[in-house]
């Protein structure tokens, strides 16, 4: 079905195209007589205004973009809908992109965004270096907020949390319980989060009586978190970690399904404390420990930091933002008995 164009609206009232744009943008300047001719040839036609042509030929869109490393993590939900709260409060739109943990996806979008002339993008990135297209991107003028990632640049802002004192907090708890043999679950660790988390533990376990196993996953899903559990699980018994710290929930609720199915104990043969806090960490068959992230806080924070760049052009005061993470303790991680400590 052909679209209505704005001459025919203008050929069936008998006025020009300016007056029809008047009508739709400036309509005090037009005769309420000529006005009511207008929107009545509108109503008849069927005619519905291109709100993007319009904006795009006006130098800006009335979007904002998010792009989140995994659409179907929860966190990322939780991030999006902060986003949008703020983003509704000034009548902005909030388009999602999933880059799925991929630089050339990640690229693609970015590509892609900067054609529609978004007034900006939030991003969780999988690629930031000099001369990435995350980097083009800024210097071609379009604002940009790190999500979840702090920001040694001074071109951006950013809104984290400290994920090495999550890891720190992750490790302490689990030597306090009397752990000796504790392993961390994340990857890639080209991921700053993952790094993060992994520095931190690393941190609390290096003045304790513990050793700590890394074992690389290559996402951080729900599918790598049960492989990474086969792995530990498959250990020799006196080499097996009796807890495990995993780079986020869905790896955490991973390692719990693994364990599950072979009929390993949580927490009495080995605890679990994963990292976030999603709804699902609470509500799992053995309730998870985890390191709790404001969530809808980082998006709401990060969408108001980039609207205020949008407002204030060049007078911008980058900031960045650090949030303080926090242990949540569930049955996960509350042991009911010490084990035997290892012979050293």
């Amino acid at each position: 079905m052909a679209t209505t164009s704005i001459k025919e609206v203008a050929l069936r009232a008998r006025v020009s195209v300016g007056t029809v744009s008047n009508v739709l943008n400036r309509p005090d300047m037009v005769a309420p007589a000529t006005r009511r001719r207008v929107l009545d040839a509108i109503t008849e036609l069927g005619y519905v205004r291109n709100d993007s042509a319009r904006q795009l030929r006006a130098g800006r869109s009335n979007t904002i973009a998010i792009v989140v490393l995994d659409v179907a993590n929860p966190f990322f939900t939780d991030v999006v809908h902060g986003a949008e709260l703020a983003a509704d409060e000034l009548g902005v739109m909030v388009v999602v992109c999933n880059s799925g943990q991929d630089a050339a996806r990640e690229r693609r979008h970015l590509e892609q965004l900067e054609q529609q002339r978004v007034r900006g993008v939030l991003i969780t990135p999988v690629e930031d270096h000099p001369g990435s297209r995350l980097e083009q991107l800024i210097r071609r003028g379009t604002p940009v907020v790190l999500v979840d990632r702090g920001s040694g640049q001074h071109n951006r802002c950013s809104v984290a949390v400290d994920d090495v004192l999550g890891g720190r907090l992750a490790g302490t708890h689990l030597v306090e319980q009397g752990h000796q043999l504790i392993a961390f679950v994340g990857g890639p660790t080209s991921i700053q989060q993952v790094a993060d988390r992994h520095q931190g533990i690393a941190e609390a376990l290096a003045d304790a009586p513990a050793d700590l196993l890394v074992v690389n996953t290559p996402s951080l899903s729900v599918a790598a978190g049960r492989q990474a559990g086969a792995q530990i699980a498959d250990r020799p018994a006196g080499q097996r970690p009796t807890a495990v710290f995993c780079a986020n929930d869905l790896l955490a609720l991973g390692v719990l399904q693994e364990m599950t199915l072979r009929g390993v104990r949580v927490p009495d043969d080995i605890a679990i404390i994963g990292y976030d806090d999603i709804d699902f960490a609470a509500a799992a068959a053995v309730p998870l420990s985890s390191i709790r992230q404001p969530r809808e806080h980082l998006g709401r924070t990060a969408a108001q930091l980039l609207l205020e760049e949008v407002e204030e052009g060049a007078g911008h005061q980058h900031r960045q933002v650090v949030f303080q993470p926090e242990l949540v303790v569930r049955e996960s991680t509350s042991r009911r008995h010490q084990p035997a400590r290892r012979q050293v």
